[in-house]
């Protein structure tokens, strides 16, 4: 459960990081290692998981504002994929294309002000000629509270979602979303809260009407290192135990 040393170093102007996660459901335990080497304009990222799978991406900074990076996953062939990321002040802009014969083309863009924000995102799979995805969304945010209202599921799904902050002082927010779906006229909720118990520890828990409960707790036990613990219960999974995790990120 990520625990045990991790070494990090900043060399030459290098930095190396390590995250470590687990999680166990049931009898399973599910866990991965993740490092970051950052050098220049370069930062490489590697993954991998309980089941041996490698995932690597490849960031590399072309102009100020301006990212391409390119990953893939061993031994799936046909993961690989390139990603360009623009960033300004009013405006962001992300897109990708998967590295194979029949690729997948995602773009996704957002313009606004620190008040007001709309933005959407297209999916296009060439190998069906069919949209895989066609979202959009607009936020209000004041410093006190946000809200958003986010169409999904190429427009078959609406969300509505409200955080409000409560206590400046103890950094206590509140928070609650609302989903409709329109196929199927269903409903449903969940409220949640964000709680400091001090500068470096915070709490935040979940609700679903569903009956879900979760609750994690970070504790940024020395500059820019985190440790995570979560648990989840779900009272309708009667032969099911809840769900525990740990995660414990090191960086320099």
């Amino acid at each position: 459960m990520g625990n045990g040393p991790a070494p990090y170093s900043k060399l030459a102007g290098a930095q190396e990081g390590l995250t470590a996660t687990g999680v166990k459901k049931d009898q399973i335990f599910v866990g991965d290692i993740s490092t970051q080497y950052r050098s220049g304009k370069t930062t490489v990222d590697v993954k991998v998981d309980t089941y041996s799978n490698v995932s690597t991406k490849v960031t590399y900074d072309v102009v100020p504002g301006t990212k391409a990076a390119i990953s893939f996953n061993v031994p799936d062939h046909k993961s690989g994929k390139l990603d360009v990321h623009y960033l300004h002040h009013r405006a962001a802009i992300n897109s990708s294309i998967g590295l194979n014969p029949s690729p997948l083309l995602e773009v996704a863009a957002a313009i606004g002000s620190n008040d007001v924000a709309i933005g959407g995102e297209i999916g296009f799979d060439t190998s069906s000629s069919s949209f895989t995805k066609c979202n959009a969304g607009i936020s209000f945010n004041k410093p006190d509270f946000s809200a958003a209202l986010i169409l999904t599921d190429k427009g078959q799904t609406v969300k509505a979602s409200y955080v409000h902050l409560v206590n400046p002082l103890t950094g206590t927010e509140v928070a609650a979303e609302m989903t409709h779906r329109l196929s199927g006229f269903e409903n449903s909720f969940s409220i949640g809260s964000v709680h400091k118990i001090d500068p470096l520890t915070s709490v935040k828990t979940r609700f679903s009407d569903n009956g879900k409960v979760a609750i994690l707790s970070q504790r940024e036990w020395r500059p820019k290192s985190v440790a995570t613990i979560s648990a989840e219960y779900d009272p309708k999974a009667i032969n099911a135990a809840p769900k525990f995790g740990l995660s414990i990120a090191l960086k320099p």
